[in-house]
């Protein structure tokens, strides 16, 4: 755990997990929100991950996905035990803080992010019908 959480406004601080600890409290009931884009997400995710984008490749960049918190309430409740991770734990840190500032309750960051989750040797779900 980070010994230096993060404050985000909304009295929960945000800890950040190492992706081993994640697969251990996935496999317990949390949920394990991957914020990469759909494309990244396709390429290959951890099994029952679910997909909300944090932020879109756009002709002028990366833009932030209005709709954010939004898509992820459609999702999830806000006491849900949830881990949100994404490519490397950058885009994962700031979703969510954003989803703690929004009143979700038990948010956890996986550090390192997709990029740990691989170069550790775990499972990994990938679209199949890619396969063409």
């Amino acid at each position: 755990m980070d010994p230096n959480p993060s404050p985000c406004g909304s009295g929960e601080a945000l800890v950040s997990i190492d992706v081993h600890s994640t697969k251990t409290l996935m496999s317990s009931g949390h949920r394990y929100l991957d914020v990469r884009t759909a494309e990244e997400f396709q390429k290959g995710h951890p099994e029952k991950a679910l997909n909300v984008p944090y932020m879109f490749f756009a002709p002028q960049g990366r833009v932030s996905n209005p709709n954010f918190v939004e898509e992820v309430t459609d999702l999830c409740r806000k006491d849900d035990f949830i881990i949100v991770g994404c490519q490397s734990g950058v885009r994962s840190l700031k979703a969510a803080e954003e989803l703690l500032k929004a009143g979700f309750k038990n948010v956890k960051n996986m550090g390192g992010g997709y990029i740990a989750w691989l170069e550790n040797g775990l499972e990994v779900k990938k679209k199949v019908d890619d396969l063409r």
